[in-house]
């Protein structure tokens, strides 16, 4: 096996237009591609400088249910100060808390797809 790293995770959208706005204005992520497609719009998005980026994929993109993703781990230096940011902008925030690997907290985006915030424990 050859395998170096996940190119993309799909996150299924009822509406590529709001979710993008979520993803970008809200989490900060940048547009890595926005095509046209004859299956329908490909939009991906990703944090500054990440290997791994986000299919944003819309209806009639593979039949996926909008908001059935989870478990999605996003790691950020600062929880604390990110699940204050999502609060202000209106989003619901579990947490953060304490665990033994780390500070996390857990949100949703606008479809139900969940996903979780990390700071990491320095040991």
């Amino acid at each position: 096996m050859n395998i170096t790293h996940a190119s993309f995770v799909t996150l299924p959208v009822s509406d590529q237009d709001r979710a993008l706005r979520f993803y970008a204005d809200v989490l900060g992520f940048e547009v890595v591609a926005d095509l046209d497609l004859p299956q329908g719009r490909w939009l991906q998005v990703a944090p500054k400088g990440a290997q791994t980026v986000f299919t944003l994929a819309g209806p009639g993109m593979g039949g996926f249910e909008p908001g059935s993703a989870r478990g999605i781990m996003l790691v950020t230096t600062d929880v604390d100060a990110d699940c204050a940011r999502l609060s202000e902008a209106g989003i619901a925030v579990d947490g953060p808390g304490d665990q033994p690997w780390g500070r996390m907290a857990s949100f949703a985006d606008p479809d139900g797809n969940g996903l979780m915030l990390l700071t990491e424990a320095h040991h």
